[in-house]
């Protein structure tokens, strides 16, 4: 025993993303969820959007845990994260106009709120930026993350009362005031005015707030089911992604213990999202990218456009290089790989193995960005294939081809492929032979 914990009663699962984001864990989790008691969602903000396809329908979540598809089970939005308390009850209203109940979500006192003003700054920060701008989806992320940083952050805590609310926030307006008139020419805010257009976010939200770490203890003595959701990807991680090109948390599998409050102890199994090829958003070197017809096949096959945002992704082929350094920094038990049948119809598949830097080839990541920029891509290529996979439901049944690339890419990233998704719905997912997510699969019926 740990903690009063049972250790061997301990079931959790962390998924991560392993590229630059928009993997498709938003799928992964919902389709793992159906397993789990709680999904956790423990770092980022509405920079982040999860689709879920369930048949006919279409759910584009920010901020809520793509486990909230799943009548029973709880859902909860961690420390780690930063909430805009605006935008979640607009997801929150969407969500139980489609039905969708919300009795089960929790947040986290101890998470720190996006204030308008935060918007505001990141999107002035960017415009001042210009050439040299990172590529926020102007979300108010980084800025608000940034006041945790000076503890001068609102928490959600504080929207459990007007009155507290208020004071905390006319502590802080005079500061942001000053920044956005003096350097960014802006009008500021008025106190009562802004703490007035909270008021209904503070009715909605503020019953939800309570004690995550404490509710999440409790539900592990009980031997319950943990699903750790996390957002963006590897890349982005703010301590290991390519700096300066990332978000403002981290995302790897670790953070899940800080950004709940748990201890690392309690987090099992680590699933790395991966796609069969490779996308980005926003600024920065992308080795593999591909500025060919062959590149803008894989936009529009894979619907490759922020979920947020509706930006075209940069896309390119799958980087082992990538995935080895993202193995590595989030401890992955296994991989999860998607928009495996996007690859059908290619000709050629390539798969980059490693890259040559000032005339070297290199098989680790660079940790500077300077280097990054000077690296080129040393792929090995395979033979596509023609068979529309939507239909599959086992690993035998996939083309010759397909089975031969994945074993390529799992020798190549040295972790095994226990997932495959090869379609948006929750249908459309493989359990691969000898996978060790058997508690968190769905039983054949």
């Amino acid at each position: 025993m740990m903690g009063g914990v049972r250790m061997d009663k301990v079931k959790s699962l962390v998924v991560v993303g392993t590229q630059w984001g928009d993997e498709g864990k938003g799928k992964v989790v919902d389709y793992l969820a159906k397993q789990a008691d709680l999904v956790v969602r423990f770092q980022g903000g509405n920079n982040a959007g999860h689709t879920v396809v369930y048949g006919a329908n279409i759910f584009k979540l920010h901020h809520v845990p793509s486990g909230i598809l799943n009548p029973g089970t709880l859902c909860l939005l961690g420390n780690g994260m930063v909430i805009n308390p605006l935008v979640l009850i607009q997801e929150l209203d969407e969500l139980e106009k489609r039905g969708i109940g919300i009795s089960n979500l929790r947040i986290s006192g101890k998470a720190h709120l996006i204030m308008a003003y935060h918007e505001d700054l990141d999107e002035a920060n960017e415009k001042l930026l210009g050439e040299k701008k990172i590529g926020t989806t102007g979300r108010g992320i980084g800025p608000a993350y940034a006041d945790k940083a000076l503890r001068r952050g609102i928490r959600a805590i504080d929207l459990t009362d007007f009155d507290r609310f208020r004071n905390r926030l006319s502590e802080i307006l005079p500061l942001q005031n000053r920044l956005l008139e003096e350097i960014f020419d802006h009008p500021g805010y008025d106190l009562d005015q802004l703490a007035d257009r909270y008021r209904s976010a503070l009715e909605k939200l503020g019953p939800l707030v309570t004690d995550v770490s404490l509710l999440l203890d409790d539900n592990l003595r009980s031997g319950k089911k943990i699903l750790f959701e996390g957002a963006q990807g590897a890349l982005l991680d703010i301590d290991h992604g390519t700096f300066p090109y990332v978000t403002s948390s981290s995302t790897v599998a670790a953070a899940a213990a800080t950004g709940t409050g748990l201890g690392p102890q309690y987090i099992g199994q680590a699933l790395g999202v991966i796609k069969a090829y490779t996308t980005r958003v926003g600024e920065g070197p992308f080795p593999s990218e591909d500025n060919t017809e062959a590149g803008e096949q894989l936009r529009q096959r894979g619907n490759e456009f922020g979920t947020t945002t509706g930006r075209p992704r940069r896309c390119g082929w799958f980087d082992a290089v990538i995935a080895r350094y993202a193995a590595l920094i989030n401890g992955l038990t296994g991989l999860a790989l998607t928009k495996l049948d996007v690859l059908s119809g290619m000709e050629m598949i390539n798969l980059a193995v490693a890259y040559r830097c000032n005339g070297k080839e290199i098989k680790h990541f660079p940790m500077s960005i300077e280097e990054l920029k000077d690296c080129s891509p040393i792929y090995e290529s395979f033979p596509g294939w023609d068979e529309d996979l939507s239909r599959v439901r086992r690993f035998e049944e996939l083309p010759a081809a397909a089975r031969h690339f994945i074993s390529a890419l799992e020798e190549a990233v040295g972790v095994k492929v226990e997932l495959i998704s090869i379609g948006p719905d929750r249908s459309q997912t493989i359990t691969c032979p000898g996978s060790r997510l058997v508690d968190w699969i769905e039983p054949e019926k």
